[in-house]
Parts: C-alpha cells; sequence; structure tokens
C-alpha cells in the first residue's frame, strides 16, 4: 500500500515539476511549486501531512493574479490528484 502512495506522490512531483520548467510561470510561483516538491520530498513527516501542505500552498498560487489560466488549471489537477491520496 505504501509503495502506491510513493509511486502516486512522485508522479505528482513530476507533473508539478513541467511548471518549473515553463517560462510563463511567474518566478514567485516556480519557488513556491520548488517548496512543494521539496516538502513532498521530505519523507520526515507523514504523506498525509506533506499532502495538505502542498494542497494549501497550491491554492495560494492559484489565486494569483499574474497566472495564465492553462497553469492555474494545471495547479487543480495537481491538487486533484493530491486529494486522492
Amino acid at each position: 500500500m505504501f509503495a502506491k502512495k510513493a509511486h502516486t506522490v512522485e508522479s505528482i512531483i513530476e507533473s508539478i515539476s513541467e511548471l518549473q520548467e515553463d517560462s510563463t510561470v511567474p518566478k514567485n510561483v516556480k519557488e513556491k511549486v520548488h517548496e512543494i516538491i521539496e516538502n513532498l520530498k521530505d519523507e520526515k513527516l507523514e504523506v498525509s501531512m506533506r499532502v495538505d501542505k502542498a494542497i494549501q500552498i497550491l491554492d495560494e498560487i492559484a489565486e494569483d493574479a499574474n497566472l495564465q489560466s492553462y497553469t492555474r488549471t494545471q495547479l487543480w489537477n495537481v491538487v486533484s490528484m493530491l486529494e486522492k491520496i
């Protein structure tokens, strides 16, 4: 069971990493994305705590007025994946 969750977290990290490489994503959002990735990789915390923190940060990012609508949609997709864990 744990291996499946770890795999899911890894695929979420891969999905959100794409935002760091997107030139249209504002720098402050890229910094938050980096924070989310580091948080999700932190094995000192339980998976549920890592997921909750990531969702909180993603909610903050999604409200950024400088985001392109398709980037916001990507963020919501990541939130949906996180909520399934």
